[in-house]
């Protein structure tokens, strides 16, 4: 069975939903940008509702280490997600500081786009494969990609993919990416 990550709750309903449906982690937004983006103090309140066996995610974009901060002491994040242009030296400084597994979003429009997620090998302990943005960042806008890009993906990084996933199609991105062996599934 493969993991599952929902991301940008923003109510008690539907964190409750989520972890009564197994999720195993639970992303919120912290980019005020974002439809999805969520106050620290409600992300603090929600977060007490959630099991200890589920992990909590904060999302960040190109965040400065006193944005992180400021959520991590409100917030008891377990993970954290960095969907900006995020470089390799960046994920590791971000990683070294606060000493928190990080996922850091690879945005994918065609096969070239993988050619580089090497490179986080050693920075980065998850991949997020999404839909690159017209700006060249990674997703958020619930777009999928081409999916087949990654059935032939060889990564000892454990991976996510993300972009455009719903219960109708959901059945066929397992397949196609032989997810249930290599990657999870994140619905925003």
């Amino acid at each position: 069975m493969s993991l599952v990550k929902i991301c940008g709750l923003k109510d008690e309903v539907s964190v409750k939903a989520a972890v009564n449906g197994g999720a195993s982690f639970i992303g919120f937004v912290f980019f005020e940008n974002s439809p999805r983006s969520i106050e620290i103090e409600e992300a603090a309140k929600l977060a007490r509702g959630i099991p200890d066996v589920t992990e909590i995610v904060g999302l960040f974009v190109d965040p400065t280490n006193d944005e992180i901060q400021k959520v991590l002491s409100r917030v008891p994040l377990s993970m954290l997600q960095l969907h900006g242009l995020e470089s390799p030296k960046r994920v590791l400084e971000i990683k070294g500081k606060f000493n928190i597994p990080v996922i850091k979003a690879i945005p994918v429009a065609e096969p070239s786009d993988l050619d580089y997620i090497a490179s986080y090998k050693n920075a980065a302990d998850w991949l997020l494969f999404d839909t690159k943005m017209a700006d060249g960042t990674s997703g958020g806008a619930g777009v999928a990609f081409d999916w087949s890009v990654l059935a032939g993906l060889r990564t000892m990084i454990p991976w996510f993919l993300a972009g455009g996933l719903t219960p109708e199609n959901v059945k066929g991105a397992i397949e196609m990416v032989n997810a249930p062996r290599r990657g999870c599934f994140e619905w925003c």
